[in-house]
């Protein structure tokens, strides 16, 4: 039958005749009342339409489409109700944003078409997500690429920021997550204006005076500015304008903005940022996690908490030899790879997309590097 749909209602009788109803041209599931809805809709997360009655004990119908919307802004939500009057329809519209607002009784035909339109609606806002999620991500994806092979030493970490944003975003159960990968593989774009003595001091991990640090931090406001441009990208924009703003509201930009004011997409940046600085004075991993949690006053307490259990992870990993051209696409680079004339090629970190793979091949052709590289292997 396909997509599934809630109804909400706290007299059984009308649930039942409902199911009789549409049963045998729609899988439906029931809810006895709003707070048993929202734990199915959040228990279940695939409903394609919620249906809520006005009236009931507890949360009345506006309430349920309103957290509903909040929860599973996908589902689309629909109101069947008795109580028709205006101001219903009005709180119903301006809080639960809903598709079609029915009166009891409805005509079975005229609920089905309803139902029906619902769902073409669904597949209408789930195409168009996916689309943009899948388009912008496989832009930022080529565009990063690009970078990371013109200038691995900049735009070759954040191959790895992008994989610990994530790692920590799964632990922290956080939806969206190409939202932050995007914001960690677009994070340092605006390091093209930053002096090079200045930058080569910061990614050495060398500490900066403090107009040093004003100047290097001002990439992140040009990389937001740019980003912004992007339709569709101004929660990705902030979060790099934020990336070296500190939890209790020191670093920057200088402004009032502290704790969850702070874009969680920022609060992610930083963590990582700051640990591969720390990791880039030659610290091992371990060294660099415990200088992470001597400021700790700088993160988010759970994103700080998520960040450790997945270095631990990451930690236990081994590092193994694999030639060349026996590269895959699921593969990281353990270590960076480094020409005869000891210029860096591909930053350690590194995913070994076909672009980077074509790289290493080309100059292992030349006899400018060597057979193999070393990537990571997750422990079993």
């Amino acid at each position: 039958m396909g997509k599934k749909i809630l109804f909400v209602d706290d007299e059984p009788n009308v649930l039942q005749s409902i199911r009789r109803q549409l049963r045998k041209e729609f899988d439906l599931d029931t809810a006895e009342g709003g707070e048993e809805a929202l734990q199915m809709l959040n228990a279940n997360g695939t409903y394609a339409i919620i249906v809520s009655d006005m009236r009931m004990p507890g949360m009345n119908g506006v309430e349920v489409l309103a957290q509903a919307k909040k929860d599973s802004p996908e589902t689309v939500r629909m109101m069947l109700t008795g109580n028709a009057d205006q101001q219903t329809a009005v709180d119903a519209v301006n809080h639960g944003d809903i598709f079609r607002f029915l009166n009891k009784p409805c005509d079975s035909d005229e609920l089905a078409k309803a139902i029906r339109n619902g769902l073409r609606q669904h597949e209408l806002i789930t195409a168009e997500k996916e689309l943009l999620e899948d388009t912008l991500r496989g832009s930022i994806k080529a565009l990063a690429d690009v970078l990371s092979l013109s200038n691995p030493e900049v735009f070759g970490k954040t191959t790895r920021f992008k994989n610990q944003v994530r790692q920590i975003g799964v632990g922290m159960g956080l939806a969206d997550l190409w939202q932050y990968e995007s914001a960690a593989m677009l994070s340092q774009i605006g390091c093209v204006t930053v002096a090079e003595d200045l930058l080569q001091r910061r990614l050495g991990g060398h500490p900066l005076a403090d107009d040093q640090m004003a100047e290097y931090a001002a990439h992140a406001a040009i990389g937001a500015d740019i980003v912004a441009k992007i339709p569709r990208m101004e929660g990705v924009a902030e979060a790099i304008r934020y990336q070296e703003k500190n939890f209790d509201g020191s670093g920057f930009p200088k402004d009032p903005v502290k704790g969850e004011e702070i874009p969680l997409g920022a609060r992610l940046l930083k963590i990582v940022v700051d640990f591969d600085a720390f990791e880039s004075t030659g610290a091992p991993s371990a060294d660099a996690l415990a200088r992470i949690k001597q400021q700790a006053p700088h993160y988010d307490p759970d994103v700080l908490a998520a960040f450790e259990k997945s270095m631990q992870r990451d930690m236990a990993q081994t590092v193994v030899t694999v030639d060349i051209m026996q590269l895959t696409d699921a593969m990281v680079l353990a270590e960076d790879v480094v020409t005869s004339g000891d210029t860096l090629l591909i930053a350690k970190g590194q995913e070994t997309a076909l672009s980077v793979r074509r790289h290493l091949q080309n100059f292992k052709n030349k006899g400018l590097i060597g057979d193999a590289v070393k990537v990571l292997q997750r422990a079993d």
